[in-house]
């Protein structure tokens, strides 16, 4: 115990999350979900080279960083250290991972 309120905290260790399958079934992706609150997720994701996310819109914000690895995001290469916000009412049309990577997302469902 911290002794601090911890109320409306959700805080969790990365190596003590489990990981869950990410994406369509079958694709090489995987997640750990790191914190949630208010909806939105804080989600720490691996992926292989040739990963593809699925067409979908943006009902809230998302928010994108790219720790490692190359990738492309609506017709744009991103490296290492890259990050994006795409705003509500945005479609996601274009996402490959260009290479191995591994990133942060944070969106609401």
């Amino acid at each position: 115990m911290t002794g601090w309120n911890l109320a409306g905290w959700d805080m969790n260790k990365g190596d003590e999350v489990e990981w869950q399958p990410w994406g369509s079934p079958g694709s090489d992706a995987r997640a750990r979900i790191l914190g949630s609150g208010d909806g939105y997720y804080l989600c720490l994701i691996e992926a292989g080279a040739g990963y593809k996310g699925d067409w979908h819109e943006h009902t809230h914000v998302e928010m994108f960083y790219l720790i490692s690895g190359r990738i492309r995001n609506q017709g744009v290469e991103l490296e290492a250290g890259s990050g994006y916000a795409a705003a509500a009412g945005s479609v996601h049309e274009d996402f490959e991972c260009l290479t191995p990577a591994t990133y942060l997302s944070i969106f609401k469902l």
